[in-house]
């Protein structure tokens, strides 16, 4: 079983959309298609784009969501006239007919959800780096420019689980639960004193690499790769 996310300006519900969904026993969400929806995107397995009719709009929607880091599986729905306008660019892991059978949706959810959990090699892995930033999952370190920073326990653990992700948001209730776990009873405001103090130690060059997203939380920027900067101090350079 696994959880969806409709993402639909249709006040019919997710059976308007892919009425296959009434026969098979996923558990289903369904939001308009606003930036508010990205949170909850988060916790979905895979995210269904409704693109039946409004095919501008939904292209808009499946590039909103990958523009916000999200690594979900995205699937777009569409009717026939519409197979011909959807390419690349679009951001979608793949498409299926809103009159699709049972078995093929059913099918498809399995794949993508089989091939995202393939392919994520992050949470195996033992040291990340970003620029000068490097972190040792194993030896519990954290090193800029390769000194050594003193961190906290927890200000460690959450430097790490936001650079296991970058470029995802997480709300700070969101974090709360991943970085101190189901039985802390602090408030979020705890969250906000530990970027705060990390920023502090990664000093004002540095601090950058964790973003505010205003009215929902945080993320990880990662830094730009050598050629991006290359390319940039020639634009510059160039003018």
């Amino acid at each position: 079983m696994a959880d969806l996310l409709v993402l639909t300006a249709s006040n019919q519900g997710a059976s308007a959309v892919l009425p296959s969904l009434d026969l098979l026993g996923h558990r289903v969400r369904v939001l308009p298609p606003e930036p508010s929806a990205m949170v909850d995107a988060l916790d979905a397995d895979v995210v269904v784009v409704d693109g039946r009719t409004d095919l501008a709009s939904s292209r808009s929607t499946c590039r909103l969501v990958r523009a916000t880091g999200i690594a979900v599986p995205l699937v777009l729905v569409l009717s026939e006239g519409g197979m011909s306008v959807v390419n690349a660019d679009w951001g979608t892991d793949d498409i299926i007919l809103a009159a699709a059978s049972p078995a093929e949706l059913d099918a498809r959810i399995r794949l993508l959800i089989g091939r995202a959990e393939a392919a994520d090699p992050l949470d195996k892995a033992s040291e990340f780096t970003s620029g000068e930033l490097t972190v040792d999952t194993g030896g519990y370190t954290a090193r800029l420019r390769g000194v050594p920073l003193d961190l906290t326990y927890k200000e460690f653990e959450l430097l790490k689980y936001l650079m296991q992700h970058p470029g995802r948001v997480y709300t700070r209730d969101q974090l709360l639960q991943e970085v101190w776990g189901f039985d802390y009873y602090g408030g979020t405001r705890t969250v906000d004193v530990h970027v705060r103090r990390l920023r502090a130690k990664l000093g004002a060059e540095h601090e950058q690499l964790i973003g505010t997203v205003r009215n929902v939380g945080y993320r990880f920027d990662p830094a730009p790769t050598a050629a991006k900067t290359g390319v940039a101090a020639d634009e510059l350079a160039a003018r």
